[in-house]
């Protein structure tokens, strides 16, 4: 039986850990090359290390992907390992706790907050397509998807800056879909609820036991919960679907 990604080729940013490395043995899994980036080099060679032992195909790239000259060179890199770029999971991202923003409210947040916010969490989506689609249009076509979030849904009090990106993320997604429909690229968004990644420790820390009563399944999710949906978005089959943000949380949104 084949995969449904079989000899596509794919890149992974974020890809060092938590949904991303669960994306990047996906993807593989299902029969792609994949290009695993992450501003963590380390992490990233860890993922690849995973992929290409389980008899896969990988190659480890580092860089900041909100700098325009090293996400240009991570789709080089890719294009000169593997000729082409069908899919990509524009996934790193970072949380409030990692622009010390913890707890603060929408007056209390720094400038430097915010837009270090703004910059990791939806300035570097919007680079990394700006370079992805037009390899995707010259080639005939392709498939992107973007992280955004059940805070791209809704407000979360104390996350005014991550809130804001990820509503963001989906109206970037949205618009490119539209733009690029008619060059054969999909694009769409994953929005998570709680996963149990490195990212949310924090978070569940402080807010687990109250986080989970209000999630009508009764638990966190697991990375790989997201990364299933990632890879049929890349397939064939989700051939339809584009412009769309499909909720992963549980049911929590519904609630």
């Amino acid at each position: 039986m084949t995969g449904m990604l079989d000899g596509k080729i794919a890149l992974v940013t974020g890809g060092g850990n938590g949904i991303g490395r669960e994306a990047a043995l996906a993807f593989a899994r299902e029969g792609a090359r994949v290009a695993v980036a992450d501003y963590e080099a380390e992490a990233a060679s860890q993922t690849v290390g995973l992929i290409n032992g389980a008899g896969g195909q990988a190659i480890s790239l580092s860089g900041d992907v909100t700098v325009a000259a090293q996400v240009q060179a991570m789709l080089d890199a890719t294009i000169a390992a593997y000729g082409r770029l069908d899919c990509a999971f524009n996934n790193a991202g970072i949380a409030p706790h990692q622009v010390n923003a913890v707890g603060q409210l929408t007056h209390e947040w720094s400038e430097a907050s915010f837009d270090r916010m703004i910059e990791v969490n939806l300035k570097s989506v919007w680079l990394c397509m700006k370079h992805e689609l037009p390899l995707m249009r010259s080639a005939g076509g392709g498939a992107i998807v973007n992280t955004a979030s059940i805070a791209g849904l809704l407000g979360l009090r104390t996350a005014t800056g991550y809130v804001a990106a990820k509503h963001a993320v989906i109206g970037l997604t949205k618009t490119a879909a539209l733009e690029y429909v008619d060059a054969g690229i999909r694009v769409n968004a994953v929005c998570p609820g709680y996963i149990t990644t490195r990212m949310t420790a924090l978070t569940r820390q402080l807010r687990g036991e109250a986080i989970i009563a209000r999630t009508p399944m009764g638990r966190l999710g697991e990375p790989r919960e997201i990364a299933e949906l990632v890879v049929w978005l890349c397939s064939n089959r989700a051939s339809y679907v584009t412009g769309a943000a499909y909720e992963v949380d549980g049911g929590m949104t519904a609630a």
